[in-house]
Order: C-alpha cells, then sequence, then structure tokens
C-alpha cells in the first residue's frame, strides 16, 4: 500500500475508530471510498445492457430533464479530469505525487462518462427510471459525505485552505452529484407508440419511477380514492399487459405443444424401434417388444410442469435471488445487536459507536423490508400468471376434447381443476422459495448459535425436531376431521335446501318442529367435530408459541450446567433469542410447504392428464370436395363415440341434395342422433368419408341456452338486423313469449335458460340457427318440445317446403308423422343403419320398417290431436276482458308463474315441462299454454317481489361486536381478555428475569444462583403457556362455540317462523348463504382471527410497553409512529377489503360462463364460434386479475408502510439505550432492542388481522338480520287450545272474510259469506286470478285476514295457534313435494303411526304394489326432491299422506299438470271412498271431476258468483254453465 499512498497513511484505527472525532486517511478516502460507486456501475453495466436489448420499449423524446442530467453528466467528467490534468501539471512541475491522485480521477472520470451513455441508451430503449443509475448516484453522494466534511475539518484546523483547485473542484462535484441523485427521483414522458397513452385507465405501475416501484407509491392513488368511497370496478387499473391471458396462455401453449412433440417423438422412436425387434429375436420377439411398447406408452405423458418452468422460471427466479438476499441480511441485526450490547458494557467506547450500529440497524431492517416486498411481489405475480395460464389452457382444451374424454372428467370435476387445482399452484408459488431457504436460514442461524452457545445448541435443535412430528400428527388429524366437518355442513345445508324449497308444505302440514329437531341434531354433530377441533388447535397453538421459549430454555439449561465456567450473559442470552425468532418461521414453514407441494402435485397430475386427453380430429369431416349437386354426402360412413365401443352408426351412405329437406325418423336409441353428430364431427370415424358444403347451423334436441339476454341468445354473436331479427322472431312464434316476459328481448335467461319453459327454450334454439343464415340446417327433433299448433307453426314457417329455409338444405330428425308427406327425403334408421331411404310414397309401397313405424306412431297422434281439438276449443271462449286484474301472486300459480317463482327462488324445478320433452302429452301442454296470458300483469309486482340483497359497505358498526360478545357472554369476554393480559405478563416477565441473570456478575469466574435462575425462568415461560392453552380452551372450544350455536339456533327458528310472504321474497340460495357460508365463518374463522389479534395486540402493546419503561423518552416517539400506524391501516382495510369483495363478485362469472360452454360445445363448435368464446374466457379471467391484483399490491404496500414504522421503532430503541446507557445494564439494553427486532411481525400481523375481523364479524350481522324477520302467530297457544277431538262435524263457515296479499296490494278475496256443513263436498272453480289458491290458503292461515273470521265447529281460527289448526286440516298440494330421506319419514315425520297403518294408506293409494317391489320397503331412500320417484308416484305419496292423517276437513288443489288420466282417476276414487264422510273442498281444474258433488262455488274477481249444486248451476246458465259447456259437460 505504501507504493500506492506514498507517504499518506491508507489505514489507522487510532484516527477513525477509538477517537470521539473520527475521520478516514485521505488514501483510503481517495481510493477505495471513491471506488465503490464505480465498481457498482462497471459490475451491473453488461448485465443491464443486455435487460435492455431485451425489453425495448421504443424510445422516449429529448426532454429537459433528459438533457439536465446529461449536462451534468459531461460537467462531471470534465471535473474529474480536471483533477487528472492538474495532477500531472504538478508532476510535470516536479511536485510527486502518489499513484492514488492519478488513478481515482481517470477511474471517476471514465464512470461519469459511462453514466452519461447508460442516461442516453436509457432515452432510447424507453426506460422512464433508472435503479441502477439511481443506486449508482446515492452510493456516489454517500461516499462522498466523508471527504465533505473530513476537507472542512482540515480547513478549520489549519486555518487555511492549502490545495484551493481540488478543494473547489471536490464541492462543485459534489453539488452536481447531489443534483444528479435528486433529478433521477423524477420520470421521464412515456415512450412514443406505448399503449400508456391509448389506455383509458392505465396501471400506474408501467410509469413508476424506481422509488415509486420499490415503495409501491405509485398504489396511494387507489388507496386514497378507496377510503374516501368505496372503490368501484371502473376505479381498477387496466392489467399490465404482460399479465394478460392474451399474453400468457399462448406461451405457456406454446412451451406446451413443445413438450407433447418431444413425447409424441419419443414414442414414436420406441414403436419403430420395437418393430425391428422379432428381427433380433425370434422367438417371441414381437411380444415382448409390445410389452415394452404399452408398458411404456402409459407411462409417458407430456409434463405439463416443464412447460410452466419454461414460461414462468425465469420471473420466478428473480423472485428467488431477492429471498437469498432478504434472508442473509436478516442475520445481520442479531449481529449487530451483539455489538450494541459490548458497546454498552464498554463504557470507555465513544457515543458514535452505538449511533451508527442504531444507523446500522435501521438501514438493515429497511432494506430488508424492500427486498422482502420485492420477493413478494415476484411471486405473488407468479401465482397470479399461473392461474391465468392454467384457466386458459383448461378453457381452450374442453372446447375440443373428444365425446370419450368428456365422459371421464364431469363439468364440476373440470371447474374444479379451474378453481381448485388452478388456486393451489398459486399458493404454493408464494412459498415455494422456502424449500431452499428453509434450510439455509437454519443452518446460518444454528453455525451463529453454536459460535455463542457451542454444543448446547443441540439440546435445542432436538426440541425443535420433536415438536416437528407432534405439529404433523395434529395437522394430519385436523385435516380428518375437515373432512368429516364438510360432510355434516353439506348434509346440513342440503336438508335446508329441501326446507326452503318445501317450506310451504311444512307449513301446511305443521311439520317445522320434526325438521328443525332434525337440522339441529347434524348441527350438533357438527359442534362436536369442531369442539375436538378446537382441542387439537389449543395443543398445536401452545406447541407453536412455546416452541422458541422451550428451545431457549433446553439451549441455556444445558449450556449452564455443561461447565461451571459457562457465564450466560446479556450477548449470549439476547442474540441467542432472536436469533431463535428468526429460526421459528423456517421450522413452522417446511411441513407446510411440502404438504402444499404434496397437493399442488396432485394437482399438477390432474391438469397434466386433462390436457393430455384426445381432441376432435378437424378433418373427420371434408370441407373441400364434394360431388356437386349435394351438400352432405356420406360414403360407407362407420362412426363411434368412443374408441373403445363398439360402432354406434354401421354402414352409413347419405347423400342429400342441395337445398333439399331431409326426414330422418326411426325408434328411440336407433341412431338418428347420433348421425347428426357425426355430419357435425363430433364422432370418431372408424372407416369412410364425409363432406359437407357450406357452413352449418345446429339446433341440438335439448337446447342450449346462454346466461344472457334473449337478444344475445339469438344473436349469437352476429351484429344486429332489426328486419332479419323481427322476421326470425315471427317464424319462431316468440312475438307472444316476449310480450310476457319481463324485459322483452332484454330480459335476462337465468343458467340453463331456467326461466324458459321448453317449448321457448327449444324455439331460441331455433331462431339462432335461423339468424345465422347457414348453408345448411341440422335439426335434431326441435318440434318435441313445443304445443302441437305452435309446431306446426314452424314447420309451415320455418322448416317447410314454404318456410323461412326453403332453398337450404334442412336435415330434420323428428318423431312427428303428420309432416313427413310435405318433405323431399325420408331416412329410416333402425340399430343404427340406414335401413330404408325415399320419398314418403316410395316407402310407403315398400312396406317395410317405415309403415311398421308409421302404424305404431299414428295411433298415439290421432289421439293427442282429437284430445288438442277438444281443449283449444275450450281455450277460445273466454274472452280477454273476464280475467280478473289483480296483482295477485298467490292466485296465479299455475304452472308458469309457478315456475317464474322458482326461478326467482334459485330452484331449477321447473314445471313438469322438463321431465320428458319427447313423451310429453299435448294435453299437459295446452295446460301451461292456457295459463299463459295473465302473467304480464305479474310485472308490478314481479319488479319489487325481491329486494337486493344489501351489501355492507364502510366500516363495521360496534353494534356488531357487541351482539357477539352478547352471544360469548359479557362476563366471559371480560374473563378471557384479563387471561391474555397474564399470559403477556408471564412472558415479559421471563424476559425481565432473564435480563436479571444476565446480569448476574461472574464470582471467580462461575455464575452464582444459577438453579434458582434458572427454575423460576422456567416456571415463568411454561406458565404463558399453560395459560394460552386455558385460553384456548375457554374461548374456541367453550365460549365462542356456544356462540356459533345460539346464532345459528336463533336464525334456524327465525326462519321456520317466517311467514309464507317471506320466502317469496327472498330467493333461497339467499338464506342458504347464511346457513352456509356466514355460519361458516361464525363456526371457524371468527374465533381464530379473535385469538391472532389479541395475541398480536398484547404483544405490541408489550413490547412499547419495554421500551417506555427502559427509556421514557421513547413515548414522545410513540404517538406520532402510532398515529401514522392508525392512518395507514385505515386506508388499507378500506381498500383492501372493498377489493375483496370485488375479486369475489367477478370471480363466480369464470365458472359459471365455463360450466355452460362445456354442456355447449357441440352447439359452438357447429357454429364455428370457439375462438370468441375463448376471447370471452380470457376477457371473464383479467376482469376477475383485475381486482385481484390491487390486492396483491395492497398487502405489499402495507407491508412495506407498517414495516417502516417498526424499522423506526428499532431505531428508536437502539438510539435511546445508546442515550441511556449509563443508566441501563447490558442486559436491558438487550431486552428492549430485541423485543423491538420482533415488532414489525406484529405490527403487519395486526392490521391484517383487524382486516380480517373486520371482512368477517359482518357473518354475525348478516345472520342476525335473519334471526329477525317477522313472524308469523304463534304455534301453540296454551289457553286457546281446541279439544282434542276438534273438529268432530267439519263444520266450516266463512263470515264477510277478505284476505289480501301482502300490505299495499288489493284484497284478493273480498267479504266472503258461505256456509259448509260436515260432509259436504265443494268444487271450487273460476278463472285465473278469481281467488281459488287464495281461499284455501285463507283456512290454513297461511295468509291472514285483512277482515271477518273463519269458524270450524264453531271455533274462531285466527285465535288458536297455527299448529293446531293446520294439524286437524288435510291438504294434497297441487305440486307434490317430498324430501330427502326414507319413504317412512316422507309419511309421516313424528312417527306417531304404527307400520300397518302406513301399509294400509299405501294400499289404498296403490303405492303397495311399489314400495313392496323395493329392497328397502318403508325405508326405500328418496333423493332430494323425490326425483327418483316419478311425478304420479309422488302424487300418490301426498294422497297416502292424506290417507295417514284422516282429518274432518280434506282440501284437493287439483294436479292436473303433473299426472296422467290414470293416476288421477285412482286419486278420484280412492277420494270418493275413504273421505266419504269428511268436508271436502276441491279446487276443480277439470270440471268432469266435480259433476257429483254437493255444491260448487264460483268465484270470480274474489267473489261468489254462484253457489249451488251442478245441476241448478248448469240450469241457470250462468259463468258456471259456461264452462261446462266448454268442457262438452252440458
Amino acid at each position: 500500500m505504501e507504493a500506492f499512498c506514498h507517504d499518506f497513511i491508507f489505514w489507522d484505527s487510532n484516527l477513525t475508530l477509538h477517537t470521539e472525532s473520527p475521520d478516514l486517511p485521505e488514501c483510503f478516502q481517495k481510493s477505495v471510498l471513491s471506488w465503490i460507486p464505480c465498481i457498482f456501475l462497471w459490475f451491473t453495466f453488461p448485465f443491464y445492457v443486455m435487460r435492455l436489448k431485451q425489453n425495448n420499449k421504443g424510445y422516449i423524446m429529448m426532454s429537459i430533464l433528459n438533457k439536465v442530467k446529461t449536462v451534468i453528466g459531461v460537467l462531471l467528467w470534465i471535473i474529474c479530469w480536471t483533477d487528472l490534468f492538474y495532477t500531472f501539471r504538478e508532476f510535470y512541475n516536479g511536485t510527486t505525487k502518489p499513484p492514488f491522485e492519478f488513478v481515482t480521477p481517470l477511474i471517476v472520470g471514465m464512470t461519469m462518462l459511462l453514466a452519461t451513455f447508460l442516461i442516453q441508451y436509457e432515452r432510447l430503449k424507453g426506460v422512464q427510471s433508472s435503479g441502477v443509475l439511481f443506486i449508482f448516484w446515492f452510493l456516489s453522494v454517500l461516499c462522498a459525505i466523508v471527504p465533505f466534511r473530513s476537507k472542512i475539518l482540515q480547513a478549520t484546523k489549519k486555518g487555511e485552505i492549502t490545495d484551493q483547485l481540488r478543494f473547489t473542484t471536490f464541492y462543485i462535484y459534489f453539488g452536481l452529484i447531489v443534483l444528479e441523485l435528486f433529478l433521477s427521483c423524477f420520470n421521464e414522458k412515456a415512450p412514443l407508440f406505448s399503449s400508456i397513452n391509448t389506455d383509458p385507465n392505465p396501471c400506474p405501475e408501467e410509469t413508476a419511477g424506481f422509488l415509486s416501484t420499490i415503495t409501491f407509491w405509485w398504489f396511494t392513488r387507489m388507496a386514497i380514492k378507496g377510503y374516501r368511497n368505496p372503490l368501484e370496478n371502473k376505479d381498477l387499473w387496466s392489467l399490465n399487459k404482460q399479465d394478460s391471458s392474451a399474453v400468457i396462455v399462448p406461451n405457456i401453449l406454446k412451451e406446451w405443444e413443445v413438450e407433447k412433440a418431444k413425447v409424441q417423438r419419443n414414442n414414436q422412436v420406441l414403436y419403430s424401434g420395437s418393430q425391428s425387434a422379432p428381427i433380433n429375436h425370434v422367438d417371441g420377439g414381437t411380444e415382448e417388444a409390445e410389452v415394452l411398447l404399452t408398458g411404456k406408452k402409459e407411462a409417458k405423458e407430456p409434463s405439463f410442469l416443464k412447460a410452466l418452468v419454461k414460461a414462468f422460471g425465469p420471473f420466478f427466479v428473480i423472485g428467488s435471488v431477492f429471498k437469498l438476499f432478504q434472508d442473509l441480511i436478516g442475520f445481520v441485526n442479531p449481529l449487530l445487536l451483539d455489538w450494541l450490547i459490548q458497546f454498552s458494557k464498554n463504557k470507555d467506547a465513544p457515543n458514535w459507536w452505538g449511533y451508527t450500529l442504531a444507523i446500522m440497524m435501521f438501514f438493515c431492517a429497511l432494506l430488508q423490508t424492500i427486498i422482502l416486498h420485492q420477493h413478494f411481489q415476484y411471486c405473488f405475480v407468479t401465482g397470479m400468471r399461473l392461474r391465468t395460464a392454467i384457466v386458459g389452457a383448461i378453457y381452450r382444451k374442453a372446447l375440443v376434447i373428444t365425446n370419450a374424454a368428456k365422459r371421464t372428467s364431469t363439468v364440476g370435476e373440470i371447474v374444479n381443476l379451474m378453481s381448485v387445482d388452478a388456486q393451489r399452484f398459486m399458493d404454493l408459488t408464494t412459498f415455494l422459495n422456502m424449500l431452499w431457504s428453509a434450510p439455509l436460514q437454519i443452518f446460518i442461524a444454528l453455525y451463529l448459535l453454536w459460535q455463542y452457545l457451542g454444543p448446547a445448541v443441540l439440546a435445542g435443535v432436538a426440541v425443535m425436531i420433536l415438536l416437528i412430528p407432534l405439529n404433523a400428527a395434529i395437522a394430519m388429524k385436523t385435516r380428518a376431521f375437515q373432512v368429516e366437518l364438510m360432510q355434516y355442513k353439506d348434509a346440513r345445508i342440503k336438508l335446508m335446501n329441501e326446507i326452503l324449497n318445501g317450506i310451504k308444505v311444512l307449513k301446511l302440514y305443521a311439520w317445522e318442529i320434526s325438521f328443525k329437531e332434525k337440522v339441529l341434531e347434524i348441527r350438533q354433530n357438527e359442534l362436536n367435530i369442531l369442539r375436538k377441533t378446537a382441542y387439537l388447535g389449543a395443543v398445536s397453538t401452545f406447541a407453536w408459541t412455546s416452541a422458541p421459549f422451550l428451545v431457549a430454555l433446553t439451549s441455556f439449561a444445558v449450556y449452564v450446567n455443561m461447565d461451571d465456567k459457562n457465564v450466560l450473559d446479556a450477548q449470549k442470552a439476547f442474540v441467542s433469542l432472536s436469533l431463535f425468532n428468526i429460526l421459528r418461521f423456517p421450522l413452522n414453514m417446511l411441513p407446510q410447504v411440502i404438504s402444499s407441494i404434496v397437493q399442488a402435485n396432485v394437482s399438477l397430475k390432474r391438469i397434466q392428464h386433462f390436457l393430455s386427453h384426445d381432441e376432435l380430429d378437424p378433418d373427420n369431416v371434408d370441407r373441400k370436395n364434394i360431388a356437386s349437386g349435394y351438400a352432405v354426402t356420406v360414403v360407407n360412413g362407420k362412426f363411434t363415440w368412443s374408441k373403445k365401443d363398439p360402432a354406434a352408426l354401421h354402414n352409413i351412405n347419405l347423400m342429400v341434395p342441395q337445398g333439399s329437406l331431409l326426414a330422418v325418423v326411426g325408434h328411440v336409441g336407433c341412431g338418428k342422433t347420433s348421425l347428426v353428430c357425426a355430419l357435425l364431427g363430433e364422432m370418431e370415424k372408424l372407416d369412410g368419408d364425409i363432406s359437407i358444403r357450406g357452413s352449418l347451423a345446429y339446433v341440438p334436441q335439448q337446447a342450449w341456452i346462454q346466461n344472457a339476454t334473449l337478444r344475445d341468445n339469438i344473436l349469437f354473436g352476429l351484429p344486429y338486423n332489426e328486419q332479419k331479427y323481427r322476421c326470425v322472431l315471427e317464424a319462431c312464434a316468440l312475438v307472444t313469449d316476449l310480450e310476457v316476459l319481463p324485459g322483452g328481448d332484454q330480459t335476462e335467461i337465468g343458467e340453463k335458460g331456467i326461466n324458459l319453459s321448453g317449448g321457448q327454450r327449444q324455439r331460441v334454439s331455433l331462431a339462432r340457427a335461423i339468424y345465422s343464415e347457414a348453408d345448411i340446417y341440422l335439426l335434431d327433433d326441435p318440434l318435441s318440445a313445443v304445443d302441437a299448433h305452435v309446431s306446426k307453426h314452424i314447420f309451415d314457417k320455418v322448416i317447410g317446403p314454404e318456410g323461412a329455409l326453403k332453398g337450404k338444405t334442412r336435415i330434420l330428425v323428428t318423431h312427428g308423422i303428420t309432416y313427413l308427406p310435405q318433405v323431399d327425403n325420408i331416412v329410416v334408421m333402425v340399430e343404427g343403419k340406414v335401413s330404408e331411404m325415399g320419398s314418403y310414397q316410395d316407402l310407403l309401397q315398400q312396406n317395410g320398417a317405415f309403415a311398421e313405424f308409421l302404424r305404431n306412431y299414428s295411433n298415439e297422434d290421432i289421439i293427442e290431436e282429437d284430445e288438442l281439438v277438444s281443449i283449444l276449443e275450450e281455450e277460445e271462449p273466454f274472452p280477454e276482458d273476464t280475467l280478473s286484474n289483480h296483482t295477485d301472486m298467490v292466485d296465479n300459480e299455475p304452472v308458469v308463474n309457478e315456475a317464474r317463482r322458482h326461478f326467482i327462488r334459485q330452484i331449477s324445478i321447473m314445471s313438469a315441462d322438463m321431465e320428458n320433452p319427447k313423451k310429453m302429452s299435448t294435453r299437459r301442454r295446452c295446460s301451461e299454454k292456457r295459463h299463459v296470458e295473465p302473467v304480464p300483469e305479474t310485472k308490478t309486482t314481479f319488479d319489487k317481489l325481491i329486494h337486493t340483497e344489501t351489501a355492507e359497505t364502510g366500516r363495521v358498526k360496534f353494534k356488531v361486536f357487541w351482539e357477539y360478545m352478547k352471544a360469548v357472554g359479557p362476563p366471559l369476554c371480560i374473563f378471557i381478555c384479563i387471561l391474555y393480559g397474564c399470559q403477556n405478563a408471564a412472558a415479559i416477565g421471563a424476559n425481565i428475569w432473564l435480563s436479571e441473570w444476565a446480569n448476574d456478575e461472574p464470582v471467580n469466574g462461575t455464575q452464582p444462583k444459577t438453579e434458582m435462575r434458572l427454575g423460576v425462568y422456567a416456571a415463568l415461560g411454561l406458565s404463558q403457556g399453560v395459560l394460552l392453552l386455558a385460553i384456548c380452551f375457554i374461548s374456541r372450544a367453550y365460549s365462542m362455540l356456544k356462540a356459533a350455536q345460539i346464532i345459528h339456533q336463533n336464525m334456524l327458528r327465525a326462519i321456520l317462523r317466517s311467514p309464507q310472504g317471506f320466502f317469496e321474497a327472498t330467493p333461497s340460495g339467499r338464506i342458504l348463504n347464511r346457513f352456509g357460508k356466514d355460519v361458516d365463518i361464525i363456526d371457524s374463522q371468527i374465533p381464530e382471527n379473535i385469538d391472532l389479534w389479541m395475541r398480536t395486540f398484547w404483544y405490541t402493546a408489550n413490547v412499547l410497553l419495554i421500551c417506555s419503561a427502559l427509556t421514557p423518552v421513547f413515548l414522545i416517539v410513540i404517538v406520532p409512529l402510532m398515529a401514522f400506524y392508525w392512518w395507514v391501516q385505515r386506508f388499507y382495510v378500506a381498500t383492501s377489503r372493498q377489493l375483496k369483495r370485488l375479486e369475489s363478485i367477478s370471480r363466480s362469472p369464470i365458472y359459471s360462463h365455463f360450466s355452460e360452454t362445456v354442456t355447449g360445445t357441440s352447439v359452438i363448435r357447429a357454429y364455428n364460434r370457439h375462438k370468441d368464446f375463448v376471447l370471452i374466457n380470457d376477457g371473464k379471467v383479467d376482469e376477475n386479475q383485475k381486482s385481484y391484483y390491487p390486492g396483491i399490491v395492497a398487502n405489499r404496500w402495507l407491508g412495506i408502510r407498517i414495516e417502516f414504522i417498526g424499522n423506526c421503532i428499532v431505531l428508536f430503541a437502539a438510539v435511546f439505550a445508546v442515550i441511556g446507557r449509563e443508566s441501563l445494564s447490558p442486559g436491558l439494553v438487550g431486552l428492549s432492542v430485541s423485543y423491538a427486532l420482533q415488532v414489525t411481525m406484529s405490527l403487519n400481523w395486526m392490521v391484517r388481522m383487524t382486516s380480517d375481523l373486520e371482512s368477517n364479524i359482518v357473518a354475525v350481522e348478516r345472520v342476525k338480520e335473519y334471526s329477525e324477520t317477522e313472524m308469523e302467530a304463534p304455534w301453540d297457544i296454551e289457553d286457546k287450545k281446541p279439544p282434542p277431538e276438534w273438529p268432530a262435524l267439519g263444520n266450516v263457515e266463512f263470515h264477510n272474510y277478505s284476505v289480501r296479499y301482502r300490505k299495499g296490494l288489493d284484497l284478493v278475496l273480498k267479504n266472503l259469506t258461505l256456509s259448509v256443513k260436515g260432509g259436504e263436498k265443494i268444487g271450487i272453480v273460476g278463472r285465473t286470478g278469481a281467488g281459488k289458491s287464495s281461499m284455501t290458503l285463507c283456512l290454513f292461515r297461511i295468509l291472514e285476514a285483512a277482515g271477518g273470521e273463519i269458524t270450524i265447529d264453531g271455533v274462531k281460527i285466527s285465535e288458536i295457534g297455527l299448529h293446531d289448526l293446520r294439524s286437524k286440516l288435510t291438504i294434497i298440494p297441487q305440486d307434490p313435494v317430498l324430501f330427502s330421506g326414507t319413504l317412512r319419514m316422507n309419511l309421516d315425520p313424528f312417527e306417531k303411526y304404527t307400520d300397518e297403518e302406513i301399509w294400509k294408506s299405501l294400499q289404498l293409494s296403490h303405492l303397495d304394489k311399489f314400495v313392496s317391489s323395493q329392497p328397502l320397503k318403508l325405508a326405500h331412500e328418496c333423493s332430494e326432491g323425490g326425483e327418483n320417484l316419478s311425478v304420479g308416484q309422488r302424487q300418490l305419496v301426498c294422497l297416502a299422506r292424506a290417507l295417514l292423517r284422516k282429518t274432518r276437513i280434506l282440501i284437493l288443489d287439483e294436479a292436473t299438470a303433473a299426472i296422467d288420466l290414470e293416476t288421477d282417476d285412482l286419486i278420484q276414487s280412492t277420494i270418493r271412498t275413504q273421505f266419504e264422510d269428511c268436508t271436502v273442498f276441491t279446487i276443480a281444474h277439470r270440471l268432469n271431476t266435480i259433476m257429483d258433488y254437493t255444491r260448487v262455488l264460483v268465484l270470480d274477481k274474489g267473489q261468489i258468483a254462484e253457489f249451488d249444486t251442478p245441476t241448478n248451476l248448469i240450469a241457470k246458465k250462468g259463468i258456471f254453465y259456461g264452462m261446462a259447456k266448454d268442457a262438452g259437460l252440458a
């Protein structure tokens, strides 16, 4: 060094360290110190230039900022070289100069030129803000501060400036680099032609400067906006281009194709290798090769993991590098703490050492914060991109997989791949780096601990290793409980769903209590599991919190007992403690990461398997070569649904001339639909050729309807053309339907077309085909689902020779034989072959399969035609104006409206239309038709019937917390809080005791009283663990579960006690959500949130308490820091809560659109729309990521700000420890600083917990809302109980009775007065909306009187309990409702009757044969809604119920829409014989059933129009006569 420095000193510790006024020697200043920034810039330069070359963003125009920066760069170079030339001049003048005077100006000058070059190069590559240059200028300023101070000190010391030129140039140089640093904080304008200029709401991250990027300052604008008003979709920024589906998905698909190609090549090589095998081994070589081959072929699927690594690996690795730095920097602070404690012991050390250590601690922590959050940002963005890639790849694949592949993966499974499996990948990326990072951290920590405690560390490590299997066992057990819990939850929700669907029946039969008991029984099982989980959780929490303490305890105990000379001083104790704290995280994370990887691996296999499915061969159908004059030709076609299955169609030869109409007929299952699918290319072609000329339109047998407006369903992506559209609606007979729908053609159609009847769906599907103006139309039985007269209209206007499609090629699959004479050609299919083909006349003459087919079908058709005519006649004479004009929801009950209301309540049970569109009798369809007209009137109520669900915005009120506390019990709450306080007091006590122990001065080299010290330390430490265990048992396993039980019970009781009107105005989905998601949150999430919040709150309070107690000055700093903390967390909570809401709202459309697509793939492909659907899906995914991305950034934004507060606390704790070092012992210094080092973590957690708790506590509010609904009258009124034998006679009287449906609506029944004697049979008739159903509902008090009263055997029904009333009446409702459970439970939920009685009722209701044939007899399980029984059987079960109850009064809501004639006759005859002596009220839909009744009541507009015997009424020639005449009975 002497040669380099000559007479100058390079280093002198007396000058630098051991002095109150330190300074660095001039040689050191002018060499090492000046070179640091230069080395940095030259080192990063090549990598940086490479990166800029790859990411060229277009050039930026020269701006004033850029010009100034360049000029300053050139000036700096001139100044450096001025120094250099001055040195040369001196040298020539004979003054000897040391080499550093030549070398340093040269190097610095060259570096300044390089920096100037970079300023311009970045401008040309479109860089708006440079991180590299910012760091370079920052280092330059930092290194120049020392000479800045040093020069002034020397000048004042000597009283003069010796080297004036260098003195001047240095200060000019210093001013210029400070200016450069200041300027590099600002941004350049955006590059020319960048997307920023065109995007309406670009993400500011793209244009953010370097400082803004590392501190996430660019997010602040959104945080402020979210704090002022709840964020909405329009406030969200566009997705960065590199995160959008358009960029990511093609990227992953490209890599995946490469992988697939590789595997195919390998398989081919293998295959061709096996071909040559037999030559070598004549004996059985082939077999061997085949075995090898098949074995290999099965095993080798292309690796999706490799594709993912290639696509996303490089980006992820950047994040990993950040993680590495963060891990290493994390160990610097414990070492600095060691030095700080040494400093506080050494009373002679100069003060500035302490301050330097404090500042270094602060900077280390700050750097660690910045790097950690960059790491997280990279990981989360990778996760986000992975999800986009996986969802996009699966969606695209789902559009092209074969039918065989579709069978192996159900829609639900594929949606799971998208939601669950993609999510697992997303979660894994965040912690994947822990795989290498955790072992690294553990290794470094143990190495450092060994330096302090020696082999004693191994004892601590042993404890840690012993705890791992305990945690693993607990995790396994918890997972098993979780599965069991989910089963109970599902069972409870399923039962609730049924209760809500059948609530009207429960009320009519007074069965609520029985079902309530069933729900509570399941709920009790659920709570038992939750309790077990809570016990496990308590043990696990105990292990997790006590671990660091037990490790420290065992290590210290072994250390002091190993050797008397081992002294536990402050350094060893507190540095070890902070290292143990670092160890805690990796040790707990490793098992979690490994289990996550195992799960993700399962997901990977599932996704990979799905993506490797066979795809449909686009060349199945030849679109180019075809014989002229023909539109479709099939030659020797042989097709199958799956390569494994036998062929479904053989030997198909078909030639369809252009513009002809071909009908395909045959029995059910003969291959008609298969033929259509083969033409579409949906089947696997085994042999032969298909050629098609022109575009296709396809109408499937079961119409596929999107969840979009009706118009969008018809346009299907084509531009809107008013005239064409009107013609299509007219042709498909949709005009009248549009008048009925609440929003015309802008009505939103529910999922699967739920708010349209089967016929309407089919016509919309047909309209879509016509609108597409294709060349060839494949119509798969479009006429089966519509009424006969509509079917005729459609054939004439659309399909037939004069229809809208004349001149187009049409292939029509049909069962209706009426239209066959009008078609050009007919193909008859028999068992997958074409048996005959020709015109109608030709085939009749051949007298083959077709003639037989005609004979079979014509009889049925003729019957239906006759019936249709009679019914249509019955319908016509109703003039429009006789319809009542009420807005009466109950009364517009018949099919259509019922369906509409069920749709509203989110139940997909449609009117019987959906049961079986093929075998539907016209009679049923007409009954549907007949009730259509009045629907428009319901519009007024339709709008207001359902109120939108209120979403809470803004802060959660304290009242909600108070509600929860009341459920837990206020005294218990206080007690639990006190326990948390005690637990923390014990923790503080243990650490203070440790600091006292560390201050014990050794006597003769050994510490006195170690046993006593160790014993008390152990006692304090273990007591905090025990207290925590007690807290968990009391709060989690007892009080909070009790609260959950009470809250659920109250809601269940309130829901079952609500009046019927409540269920009509509230969608069942909404109520189920309360019982599902919200109850789940109250069960498991809120207790966890509260527990974590309490622990972090007390921990933070401890830190501040200790620091303030030791150095009271600390209090001055706490106030502003806490104010800043409060301010940041308010901003964060408001914004992130709303972002979470937006994210979950935008997530479900992805899955619903997907499941919709999967069901309609054949339609999408037929119309060649798959590209558009891919775009729609991408749009939905991007829309969802748009709200997810700011959510990630919000966490980073918060983390950096909160950790900055934590870092300040570290800084002040250290600074005040230095200031008060006279009064503080080393032990207390160690205590306060090691506590402060931990505070960042708990501050961060506390904000997160506050946010989660606020989001989740809303569940209590939502559940409470439904616990306070208005109630119906009491079920039992003790002092008004009617006698047990009531009603003995069955006399029913109405006195001036009026009723309205809901408050504010018109009266439905007006002043009815009538009296019915016991045993009379009364028929009730009237037009739709006359009040027939309302009258029966009044008897049960489902509707309460608005005036007047009803008495039964002299008892006023309004005065007795509802259950007393309802249990004494019997109703057979119009739509039979069954519940899942045994048949016995459905007949007798309270188990009042014996088996004999039940069998007798089954015999009378003609069900005994069916039930005896079931293996389980009465224990036969009915599925949800009784789906596994036919509608007729369900109706008979309802009859059996009525026969069992056998009350004096029977009400029949005649159910003709749902059952066939035969069943109907059975019911009628049973009623006549079994209920002979009862009073019977029948709402008649068909008059022939009531012609023999005692009297008939005719209602009109809610009043009695006529009431007399049927014969007298016919004689009177009034309304009843008109009806009877229409029905052909008069």
